[in-house]
């Protein structure tokens, strides 16, 4: 049987400065990506900004009997038959934090896909940079930087992932405070007991995330045959199959049971959940992030391919 996949030099290194050199020559190429991603999507993207208390002017707009005189802008509603109320911009300190899973098994990549998981993984997370920094939002990585402000918040963001010699498997998400959103990019493929405790404080601490599960098609579809020797790209373990077809049932049972498992969970913690695979656009899962991220009333959930 062809080779159906592998996974990108170094997966079976340990040497932390050869990863850390390889995503150093990857990012200025996904930054490309991610900007050419954005430009596919910016007509569709606006700011978060909404009616509230603050001390920006937003807009202004017809006055509703029963509101307090007071708001009324008396010198705008002068100029013609109509009377008009200043609004004032909503402001609230909200960052969005980003990550990206640097974990070995995100460098997989089958014939079937376009791109490894962790190339599409950065490319989502500098594309996310891009769009909210254009948008006036802070961003931050955590573990990696504080947040900041900036309209080249992506490019600052791809200098910090370029010259960090090791990125934290697993970040402490405690940092992270009430009214912030993180956004994150994994194949969410350890135990799901384990991702559930990672992530668990942030539902404790009333942040709201956004899971963006990167899939390759391979791993949905399992189209192995014959003797198969498989690779944990985490622990180098090997497990040799006979006849690898028979097992394909089974896995595809338990990789099914475990996405919609999270995507349940994320359901009812009221977060995002969308799945992104590699021989797809990229932009789809932003324009579905970018959804949730700004619908009124609360956020949509659910398994989106």
């Amino acid at each position: 049987m062809a080779r159906v996949g592998e996974a990108s030099s170094p997966v079976l290194t340990r040497d932390a400065l050869a990863r850390a050199r390889m995503r150093a020559s990857l990012v200025p190429d996904l930054l490309v990506e991610a900007r050419r991603v954005v430009n596919t999507v910016i007509g569709g993207w606006h700011g978060r900004r909404k009616r509230g208390i603050g001390e920006n002017f937003w807009q202004f707009r017809p006055y509703v009997e029963g509101e307090a005189m007071a708001r009324i802008d008396w010198r705008r509603s002068a100029r013609d038959d109509h009377t008009y109320v200043r609004d004032r911009e909503w402001e609230a300190a909200h960052t969005v934090w980003l990550w990206a899973d640097p974990s070995p098994s995100m460098l997989y990549k089958s014939a079937g896909a376009t791109v490894s998981k962790e190339s599409r993984a950065l490319v989502l997370i500098l594309a996310m940079a891009e769009l909210l920094s254009r948008s006036g939002e802070r961003i931050a990585w955590p573990g990696l930087t504080d947040p900041f402000t900036s309209r080249n918040g992506a490019e600052r963001l791809a200098s910090h992932l370029s010259h960090a010699s090791e990125l934290v498997a697993k970040p402490d998400l405690s940092i992270l405070r009430r009214f912030s959103d993180i956004v994150i990019t994994s194949d969410f493929l350890d135990p799901i007991e384990e991702t559930m405790a990672w992530l668990d404080v942030l539902a404790r601490h009333g942040v709201r995330a956004h899971l963006i599960e990167v899939a390759d098609p391979a791993e949905e579809t399992f189209p192995y045959s014959g003797r198969t020797e498989f690779t944990d790209p985490e622990t180098g373990e090997k497990l040799t199959a006979g006849r690898a077809e028979t097992l394909g049932e089974a896995y595809r049972w338990q990789y099914t049971a475990r996405r919609q498992e999270l995507a349940a969970w994320c359901k009812r913690l009221g977060w995002s959940f969308t799945v992104n695979h590699t021989d797809r656009l990229a932009s789809d899962a932003l324009v579905r992030v970018h959804a949730f991220m700004t619908a009124d009333g609360g956020y949509a959930s659910g398994v989106r391919a």
